[in-house]
């Protein structure tokens, strides 16, 4: 059947930490009149995507997901998580090449990843617009924008000295919070880093998971001629909170079921993204923490890591029969009528939209984030990699909605006083109203930019309107 609107695709990076909002943003490209294809590259485990594709109402896009590529003998075993998923997009450009050659009407438009950028030049070869879609915040994409253009001494005196990285407009980024890639300026981690920036300034636009009264000073900053605005000239697009929104299919799933017979706001969830990973250790730590709390817990747990905290980024996400060997012994029999652990996977926007969650242990994933605020649910902050130290940071210190250890700086072992010390002040302890009076009010934020008339609505009707032809 012959495509007669607007064409879109939407090349998204493995990891359902991308896929999942890339979905969600194809949903409400879809619902502005645009065809809407997206392209999911994969790895050898790739049977998560598709289990995530399947619980998506695909009525409105369609989701092609390409064969897995191998990329053993392209990076060393022992790589940082971004140069894998680099790897892997780049070995999937020709397959993204020849889907297009195969199309009887050329998309009208390329939205690429974070990951995907190199995509961009097939995007110049079929004569498409191009767009950046940063599934993360404005800060995150800020930092990347800055190391591409200041000098590599003043790189160098905050690695080396650990001096705080002074951003135009923007609040410092502490040593502490630093980001891998600007730990070696001369590293591939970096270039790729900073191509970003250099290949969204010439995109037709960027698309950023956040609003404009969520992160309103970064914003600014990538706007304003005379601060990081001077030398990114590409527009800028808040279009968040892009999150999953829940689903009705696993409405009688176990672990909502237990949900209802627990009251209002009183059970901590306790997740590390969709890989994530803690040592022997700290697992233990973390299962103590929660039993000395007293306060009712569902805990996703995975098998421990000893050398590698986004471990399991690439797992199969199947469950392990043997969690138990891991716990403190007797833990699950002392906490089986508070206590709920799911090994590998839950359906986290269920169980954080329901009205008996009142905290969210959390890596601060963006994704993770972004669905907490949404839903009203205060965060203790546990970051593993990537940019959550940074996001963590935010959280606690600039929206005040999140709590975090001290003990997580130098990646020591956050102890049980500790952990029970957080679960309190999120769920009972004074200190949580006020994290939930935050919560709320950016909660209702969000809402507002989302509805017609609001500015990311605004925002995404724009990219909508140019693909299409319109003058917005």
């Amino acid at each position: 059947m012959p495509i007669t609107k607007p064409h879109v695709v939407i090349l998204a990076s493995p990891g359902l930490g991308l896929l999942i909002p890339i979905l969600e943003l194809g949903r409400r490209l879809a619902q502005l009149n645009l065809q809407v294809t997206v392209f999911a590259a994969a790895t050898d485990s790739s049977d998560r995507i598709s289990q995530q594709i399947d619980s998506q109402d695909t009525d409105l896009v369609e989701v092609v997901v390409l064969p897995p590529v191998e990329i053993s003998g392209l990076v060393p075993p022992n790589a940082i998580l971004p140069a894998k998923i680099l790897a892997i997009m780049h070995e999937s450009l020709p397959l993204l090449r020849s889907a297009f050659s195969a199309m009887t009407t050329c998309p009208k438009a390329l939205i690429v990843d974070v990951f995907g950028i190199d995509a961009l030049a097939i995007a110049n070869e079929f004569e498409m617009l191009k767009y950046v879609f940063v599934a993360s915040n404005a800060r995150l994409f800020s930092i990347s924008v800055y190391a591409a253009e200041v000098d590599r001494e003043v790189l160098e005196e905050h690695v080396n000295q650990q001096q705080p990285l002074k951003i135009p407009g923007c609040s410092p980024l502490r040593f502490e919070d630093t980001l891998e890639p600007l730990k070696d300026p001369n590293g591939p981690a970096f270039h790729g880093f900073v191509g970003l920036a250099m290949a969204a300034a010439t995109s037709d636009g960027v698309l950023i998971n956040t609003w404009e009264d969520l992160e309103p000073t970064t914003l600014r900053a990538l706007r304003d001629s005379k601060l990081l605005g001077g030398t990114f000239k590409a527009p800028i697009y808040p279009i968040g909170p892009v999150s999953r929104p829940t689903g009705s299919s696993i409405s009688e799933n176990r672990i909502l079921k237990w949900l209802d017979d627990q009251p209002t706001e009183s059970v901590i969830y306790v997740s590390f993204g969709s890989g994530g990973t803690l040592s022997a250790k700290q697992t233990i730590e973390l299962a103590w923490g929660l039993e000395l709390s007293q306060q009712r817990f569902i805990w996703v747990i995975r098998p421990p890591s000893e050398s590698d905290a986004s471990g399991l980024f690439f797992s199969s996400g199947k469950k392990s029969s043997s969690f138990q060997d891991y716990l403190p012994e007797g833990f699950l029999t002392r906490t089986q009528k508070v206590g709920l652990v799911v090994p590998m996977w839950a359906p986290q926007s269920e169980i954080l939209e329901h009205s008996s969650v009142g905290g969210f242990l959390s890596h601060c994933g963006w994704n993770s984030v972004v669905e907490s605020i949404t839903n009203e649910v205060a965060i203790i902050g546990w970051p593993l990699y990537a940019e959550q130290k940074m996001n963590a940071t935010m959280l606690t210190e600039e929206m005040g909605v999140a709590v975090k250890s001290k003990e997580l700086a130098c990646q020591s072992i956050v102890g049980r006083e500790e952990i029970e010390r957080m679960v309190r002040k999120v769920l009972v302890d004074k200190e949580s109203h006020g994290l939930k009076k935050k919560v709320k009010e950016l909660k209702f934020s969000g809402e507002k930019a989302l509805s017609n008339g609001g500015s990311s609505y605004d925002s995404l009707s724009k990219v909508a309107g140019r693909v299409s032809g319109r003058n917005e």
